[in-house]
């Protein structure tokens, strides 16, 4: 189960993603909350919006339009690729859908089912997005554009440690609907794969004999893991024999080599980085005592180490996770005792054994006692 990251927290991976985020009045409270649950979300949804000019087509979908009010989305990508924050939580933009699809996006099953009944509740499970498009099929997708849908969507993902076949089209969710429309989104699954640096479907048996060599030209519209497919190599032998790194992009007539399955080699896997040690008696001397003992080095006591895991946890702003244990961070530690099931007196904000663990282990960090 996922519950929904900070709305802050939203607007921080977008931008860190290399996008060019607006926040629209107070959308991080703007929500239809009081209509039903937020969470647990699965996965992101695109749509396109049915109108043109950006200030009207964010305008209505933060405040909707008679019958259904707003917001009808989280975010709105612009044609040049600028997202508007317009809501955060509940917002009417999924409707009720699927059950057997949303069983397939948590599964992050290799081709979805057909989406032929309304059955579930899409608006408490979904991020959702709206594009600004006619969705006439003329109306054009900017480069610019899609490349925002694919880093938006690539964002979450990531944050939510989800895999690119957790992100649909409206189309795919609520029977009668052909939103997106314009382009296919096994295409848009696939760049979200290549940002990844994961491949969309599982390798299958080759079909006929393996590429020996060889160049391919780029065509629009192709990322690393369509052409591995179409060519039965694997993707990363391919980024491997032309020096392609992550985010893995490639344009229209670059000429790639194309490696023999049999001699390319994968790329090395990167060492893990050495677990950071935090040492729990210490931890707990600073909580109680800011600032720490002068002259002893703050990460003697493994509080940045704590300060970083409560950022990714979206408890604490990144600002404060200054390497003292104060007021801050003992309250971000608190709301993570509250999650972990504490109340009263035992989510004070001081770490015990047993809720430290816990943020050990989802961040990756060791305890000592």
């Amino acid at each position: 189960m996922a519950n929904p990251m900070p709305a802050q927290t939203l607007a921080d991976i977008l931008r860190d993603e290399g996008l060019t985020v607006v926040e629209v009045g107070t959308w991080r409270t703007h929500n239809r909350n009081h209509k039903g649950p937020w969470g647990p979300v699965h996965g992101v949804m695109i749509h396109h919006t049915v109108t043109s000019g950006t200030q009207r087509t964010v305008d209505i979908c933060r405040t909707g339009y008679s019958g259904l009010p707003g917001p009808l989305c989280h975010g709105v990508i612009a044609k040049d690729g600028t997202v508007y924050l317009v809501g955060y939580g509940r917002a009417n933009h999924a409707g009720s859908g699927d059950g057997d699809v949303l069983r397939a996006v948590i599964a992050e099953t290799p081709a979805l089912p057909a989406d032929n009944e309304a059955n579930t509740d899409g608006n408490r499970h979904f991020y959702g997005f709206e594009c600004e498009n006619l969705g006439d099929g003329k109306d054009p997708w900017p480069d610019v554009q899609l490349e925002a849908i694919e880093r938006a969507s690539a964002a979450i993902c990531r944050w939510h440690r989800w895999g690119p076949r957790s992100v649909i089209g409206h189309l795919e969710w609520q029977p009668g609907k052909v939103d997106p429309r314009g382009f296919a989104m096994d295409d848009v699954r696939d760049r979200i794969a290549d940002r990844l640096a994961v491949d969309p479907e599982p390798e299958q048996p080759p079909k006929t004999p393996p590429v020996q060599g060889g160049s391919y030209t780029v065509e629009k519209g192709d990322t690393l893991s369509a052409i591995g497919r179409k060519l039965d190599v694997p993707w990363a032998d391919i980024a491997t024999a032309n020096s392609i790194k992550a985010p893995y992009t490639i344009r229209p007539g670059q000429k790639l080599k194309i490696p023999s399955k049999t001699t390319a080699k994968p790329p090395a896997a990167p060492k893990p980085p050495p677990r950071p040690v935090v040492d729990l008696s210490r931890l707990v001397a600073a909580a109680k005592a800011d600032p720490p003992k002068r002259g002893t080095p703050v990460s003697y006591y493994g509080v940045k180490t704590v300060e970083q895991a409560l950022v990714k946890e979206g408890l604490l702003g990144p600002s404060l996770a200054d390497g003292h244990f104060g007021t801050a961070t003992r309250t971000a530690y608190a709301s993570w005792q509250r999650r972990c099931g504490y109340s009263g007196k035992d989510a004070d904000g001081i770490p015990g054994a047993t809720s430290l663990k816990k943020l050990a282990a989802r961040r990756g960090f060791t305890v000592t006692a």
